[in-house]
């Protein structure tokens, strides 16, 4: 009665009729490539010698674009008590471009589940690296948000900027090129170019700190002077023993 929720939201902006040319928002990266990611560790799970002491849930939500709609009406009208929920992990795209030595997590500090994050990303000889883009205020604009606002420790990460084998400048150029071409616009298809291994060791990662949450004798926690954590803490006081 106890649960750890993965999230990804698998819409788009759908169709601009009035477009010349190609009217479809695919949205492979943003995020078809997400929801891939979640339903690999769904997948995994499945694959795991024992199933871990707690459930998890999959969810896969609409109208991201809209407004985290979809994830807002889950965390105001959840399947399962948000006091029984130990964290959300949200995926909002994945790294198309190779092997990073980090990721980056947005929001870092917030809570211990980012703690946890950097005993796993030890484990595979990679570490954490600052946002480069603060400006954007990512946090603030993902499915995670939602659960966030409603008390639930919340983990949110982003590509790693040091990719193995390239330049320091790669990292930008990259996300540059995306934001561009390719954001929010039809172009957002999938690319013969695209490297996944960044992507499966970030999908290995994610499986990990999920897993560990699920097998954990304590709930995650916010840090003290998180905007959240009030919330957190007035739900878990509230809620009966057991």
């Amino acid at each position: 009665n106890e649960y750890v929720v993965y999230s990804a939201h698998w819409d788009h902006l759908g169709r601009n009729e009035k477009a010349e040319g190609d009217q479809i928002f695919n949205g492979a990266i943003d995020n078809a490539s997400g929801t891939a990611q979640v339903l690999e560790i769904a997948e995994a799970f499945t694959k795991l010698p024992a199933p871990p002491k707690r459930s998890v849930l999959f969810l896969f939500v609409t109208a991201e674009e809209k407004g985290l709609l979809g994830a807002k009406h889950y965390a105001e009208n959840p399947l399962y008590p948000l006091n029984k929920t130990l964290a959300n992990i949200n995926v909002d795209g994945v790294n198309q471009w190779g092997r990073t030595s980090d990721v980056v997590i947005i929001g870092d500090g917030n809570s211990t589940l980012d703690d946890l994050t950097r005993e796993v990303l030890s484990l595979q000889g990679r570490k954490v690296t600052p946002d480069p883009e603060t400006e954007k205020g990512f946090y603030y604009r993902s499915d995670h948000f939602e659960f966030a606002k409603q008390g639930v420790p919340a983990l949110y990460i982003d590509t790693g900027t040091e990719y193995v084998g390239k330049s320091p400048e790669f990292s930008k150029q990259k996300r540059d090129e995306y934001t561009a071409r390719d954001y929010h616009k039809p172009s957002d298809e999938v690319k013969p170019d695209w490297d996944l291994a960044g992507a499966v060791e970030d999908a290995q990662l994610l499986l990990a700190i999920g897993h560990r949450v699920a097998q954990g004798d304590r709930f995650p926690e916010w840090k003290p002077g998180t905007e959240f954590k009030a919330k957190r803490d007035q739900m878990m006081s509230a809620a009966p023993a057991g």
